[in-house]
C-alpha cells in the first residue's frame, strides 16, 4: 500500500486487523526515523501496508500501538506489536526471507553499530541547528559543532575506503543513515557535502538505488512541510496531498 494516504489524527478510529500475510507499519510521511522502516520494507520486498499517523494530533489509540507516540512502529497479522527505528528495521531483516542487509560477522555487525552511534552526533547536531534557525538565532557555532561531528564521519568512510558505509555493496547502515542525508536541506547543511567528498559520491551512488528513489521527497516539498510544521498546522503532515 502507498504512503500517500492523509493520516490519522485524533478521533479517527484505529483500523481493523492486519490483514494475513501483510504487515502494518504506522509512519509519517516526512518522518526521518519512519523513512527508515520503509527503506528496509522496500529493499526486502516485504508486503505492508502504511498507516500514516498525525503526530501533531495523535489517534487515542495510538499509543497501543507505539508505547512512545513515534513512529516507524511495526503491527504484525497476529497482533504482535515492534516500535523504535533500529529495532524495527533489525527485526524486519531477521524475520523476513531475502537480501539480508545486516552483516552476518559478530565484528562486522558491531563496527556498523559504532557508525550508527558516530552518525547518532551528526544528526543531534543537525536538530541543534534546526531549532535554533526556527526561533531566528544565529548559528555559526552549531554549523561548526555539527560540521566537527559530520567531518569525522566522512574520515570513517575515507578509512574504510569503499564505496558504501557498510562495504562494497549497500546494507543496513547506508538505509540507518539515508534519510538525514536527504534532509540536509530543511536541516541548512546542504554546504557541507562540498566538504565531504567521499560522503557525497555516497550520496551521488544512493540517489541511485531504486529504494531510495522509491522513498524519496523532493527537497522542495521537505522545505515546505517544515515551514507548516513548525508554525504548529496540524496539516502539515498532509502536506501536498489532494
Amino acid at each position: 500500500m502507498s504512503g500517500s494516504q492523509r493520516s490519522l489524527a485524533k478521533g479517527c478510529p484505529a483500523p481493523g486487523p492486519v490483514p494475513e500475510g501483510l504487515i502494518r507499519v504506522y509512519s509519517m510521511r516526512f518522518c526521518p526515523y519512519a523513512q527508515r522502516a520503509r527503506l528496509v520494507l522496500a529493499a526486502k520486498g516485504i508486503k505492508h501496508e502504511v498507516v500514516n499517523i498525525n503526530l501533531k494530533s495523535k489517534p487515542e489509540w495510538f499509543l497501543e500501538k507505539s508505547p512512545f507516540g513515534v513512529v516507524p512502529s511495526l503491527e504484525t497479522s497476529d497482533g504482535k506489536i515492534i516500535y523504535e527505528s533500529p529495532i524495527v528495521c533489525d527485526y524486519l531483516d531477521e524475520a523476513y526471507p531475502g537480501k539480508k542487509l545486516t552483516p552476518a560477522d559478530p565484528y562486522k555487525k558491531a563496527q556498523e553499530k559504532i557508525l550508527l552511534e558516530h552518525f547518532s552526533q551528526v544528526t543531534t547536531a543537525m536538530y541543534k541547528i534546526m531549532f535554533a534557525k526556527k526561533d531566528n538565532q544565529d548559528t555559526t557555532e552549531l554549523k561548526a559543532q555539527f560540521f566537527e561531528k559530520f567531518k569525522k564521519l566522512e574520515e570513517l568512510l575515507t578509512k574504510k575506503n569503499t564505496p558504501y558505509f557498510g562495504g562494497e555493496s549497500l546494507s543496513m547502515i547506508d538505509y540507518m543513515i539515508w534519510p538525514w542525508i536527504e534532509r540536509f536541506n530543511i536541516f541548512d547543511v546542504l554546504e557541507y557535502l562540498e566538504k565531504a567528498p567521499r560522503i557525497n559520491a555516497w550520496r551521488s551512488l544512493m540517489l541511485q538505488d531504486p529504494v531510495v528513489k522509491d522513498t524519496f521527497t523532493d527537497p522542495e516539498v521537505l522545505s515546505n512541510f517544515i515551514k507548516l510544521y513548525f508554525q504548529d498546522s496540524v496539516d502539515a503532515v498532509d502536506y501536498g496531498l489532494d
